[in-house]
């Protein structure tokens, strides 16, 4: 089981991300914007963050770039979940320090898959 900080605004994609997560055995503390969810990141030091990209306030990008260049969440892997989804989109997503970038709607086992490697 691992700790997720999901950072995300839609209620219902942050319902059903958190369903996801919790089948799979993992412990999911939720955000609304990237400014609560680097709060938590920096409280409970998860296991990885789930980001979306289009947030109230600063944007998921900005987020993870700070998550990636603090020494104390850089080694936290981030995975981008948004539904901007041209190349450009994902390039800037890893350039920021995402270690992976996938579209909305994600496929179930897909996210699972790709979480549980990043966590083991």
């Amino acid at each position: 089981m691992a700790r997720i900080v999901l950072i995300e605004d839609s209620p219902t994609d942050r319902a059903v991300f958190k369903q996801w997560l919790a089948e799979a055995g993992h412990e999911v503390l939720e955000a609304g914007n990237a400014e609560d969810g680097i709060a938590l990141v920096r409280e409970h030091a998860p296991h990885l963050v789930l980001m979306d990209v289009v947030l109230p306030g600063i944007s998921g990008y900005q987020a993870t770039r700070q998550l990636a260049r603090d020494s104390a969440t850089k080694d936290i892997p981030v995975i981008i979940v948004s539904t901007k989804g041209m190349d450009t989109d994902r390039q800037w997503g890893l350039r920021q320090g995402a270690r992976d970038y996938m579209v909305k709607p994600p496929v179930k086992d897909d996210l699972i898959a790709r979480i549980n490697e990043l966590v083991s």
